[in-house]
């Protein structure tokens, strides 16, 4: 009698096994935020935006007008490294220009469904 190969089914077909699937987790995203002064011109500020966080001009015009008038406004969510090296860049443009333009990043909560979607300067989305 023949020995059958274990990998065999009856009529001879190589039978394969896949692996269950890994579910692979998104990274947690990063609320980049900016903050209010009484220094900076808001046209450099319109300009940071532009340049750095590739948004248009409406929307970075409407953007610095909510910081003026709130204090602090979210201009994107973005994973660890991007905040960090855009903040890092927002920083050393103002440093250069000698503004004190502040940007910082906070965690978004896991359970709050912030994945990048909807409007981050909503008052009604969880902070």
């Amino acid at each position: 009698m023949t020995q059958r190969d274990p990998h065999e089914d009856q009529d001879g077909k190589v039978l394969t096994r896949s692996k269950p699937k890994q579910r692979i987790k998104r990274p947690r995203m990063y609320r980049v935020l900016l903050h209010n002064d009484d220094f900076t011109p808001r046209e450099f500020v319109v300009l940071v935006l532009k340049h750095v966080f590739a948004k248009g001009e409406a929307e970075s015009t409407a953007l610095m007008l909510h910081v003026h008038n709130n204090d602090v406004g979210v201009v994107g969510l973005y994973p660890f490294s991007v905040a960090e090296t855009k903040i890092a860049e927002v920083t050393a443009l103002s440093e250069e220009s000698n503004f004190p333009l502040l940007f910082t990043m906070e965690p978004t909560d896991p359970d709050d469904g912030a994945d990048g979607s909807g409007d981050p300067n909503d008052p009604e989305a969880p902070r």
